[in-house]
């Protein structure tokens, strides 16, 4: 049976790419190429790869990236991928008085901001007062504070006194298809800037992981409010290889653009194993909305549907065909929007619900006051309501 492990007033524009320089004449490949060089390689070969989308558009050529290339004649859209996204993916290292522990992170602003996972900078949930520091992918070493986390979709925001970063391109995860050829881009096992090469396995896959919140009592390492309950994650499934330490990394597509910051991978047996094909990152928009907020105002707000809901299996099988509801908080988001007691849902803004968890997560991933369309199925009618989420917050 497998379980899941963790991989180890500002005005924001996180959409717009560097733009490439036009290129000098190419000259004899050395052994060891710039970055110039090596646009020139891929502009020979982008007559081959273009079908995929890879282009020089996305290419920073002002900086060299830690991408080795011997023979700038058989690069490919990996190669292209990973000099464009490299420079703006980070190492981090964390310790304190409770532990240590090493991640990743990606650049969102050229003035430091940095996104990572929020078990990477509490340590699992033991601290939040703990010593960071990031080396960039030109082998520079910051100390970073700690701008905010939230447990409840496994994010936090870092920021470091450095200036004429490059910031990570965003892509919409919306657009993904399964299949999708990806790579992801991290420090696994401490080993800076390794690129793996994937497609996309599965999307909108949930996934429950221990909190990261950090408990007042230091023998509880996980706590939720609810003893140690999981947190459900809606993610995207990946082969491209995650190890620990790659968690807070970039997953991203063929043009270098991010599409999920790297989270947890599956492992069989004692979970004392690597990678086995089976990872999760978090999709990008997820990603950024909760990024922006924690920025803006030190926390993320979370969606609340006020309703308990188990999974509705039916007698002949564990497989579950949706959110039972239960019960609904009488002046909760659901019992205003007409749901009941005794609804199926199977469709919350446009993705289909299996069970609790997708729900669970699924809520969470929306803002608090988020306008959503539910679908649920009532003594075999199909009904469609437009719910206002409440705030998760208000559970505290």
């Amino acid at each position: 049976m497998s379980q899941w492990n963790r991989s180890g007033e500002n005005q924001f524009n996180f959409s717009q790419p560097y733009v490439a320089k036009t290129p000098v004449a190419a000259k004899k490949p050395r052994r060891a190429l710039s970055v110039t060089a090596l646009a020139l390689a891929a502009a020979i070969v982008g007559g081959v790869v273009g079908s995929s989308g890879w282009t020089l558009a996305f290419m920073n050529l002002s900086q060299p990236a830690p991408i080795v290339v011997n023979d700038a004649t058989s690069v490919n859209w990996v190669t292209g991928a990973a000099v464009s996204a490299s420079p703006s993916v980070v190492t981090l290292s964390v310790s304190s008085e409770s532990g240590s522990g090493s991640g990743s992170g990606v650049v969102l602003t050229d003035d430091g901001y940095i996104l990572t996972n929020a078990h990477v900078v509490t340590l699992g949930g033991l601290t939040e007062t703990a010593n960071i520091s990031a080396m960039l992918w030109d082998g520079t070493v910051a100390g970073a504070e700690l701008i905010g986390f939230d447990p409840i979709y496994d994010l936090a925001v870092i920021k470091i006194s450095q200036s004429n970063l490059k910031p990570i391109v965003f892509a919409d995860s919306k657009a993904l298809n399964v299949g999708q050829s990806v790579v992801a881009i991290g420090a696994p096992l401490g080993l800076s800037s390794t690129v793996t090469q994937g497609i996309i396995s599965a999307l909108n896959r949930t996934i429950q992981v221990a909190s990261s919140e950090v408990s007042d009592d230091p023998g509880l390492q996980f706590w939720t409010g609810t003893g140690s309950a999981p947190i459900s994650l809606q993610v995207i499934q990946t082969d491209a290889a995650i190890n620990p330490g790659n968690s807070g990394g970039a997953l991203v597509n063929e043009r270098g653009e991010l599409i999920g910051i790297n989270v947890a991978i599956a492992t069989a047996g004692s979970g004392t194993s690597g990678s086995i094909g089976v990872g999760f990152a978090i999709p990008s928009n997820t990603a950024l909305r909760i990024a922006t907020e924690i920025i803006e105002t030190g926390q993320a707000t979370h969606g609340l549907l006020g309703a308990l809901v188990r999974d509705n299996t039916d007698t002949n099988g564990g497989f579950s065909t949706g959110a039972l509801v239960e019960d609904v908080t009488e002046d909760g988001a659901a019992n205003a929007a007409g749901i009941r007691a005794g609804d199926v849902v199977t469709l919350f803004d446009g993705e289909r619900v299996d069970g609790a968890s997708d729900l669970t997560a699924l809520v969470r991933a929306q803002p608090a006051g988020a306008n959503v369309e539910v679908v649920v199925i009532r003594s075999g009618e199909r009904l469609v309501f437009e719910v206002t989420l409440g705030s998760a917050a208000d559970l505290n």
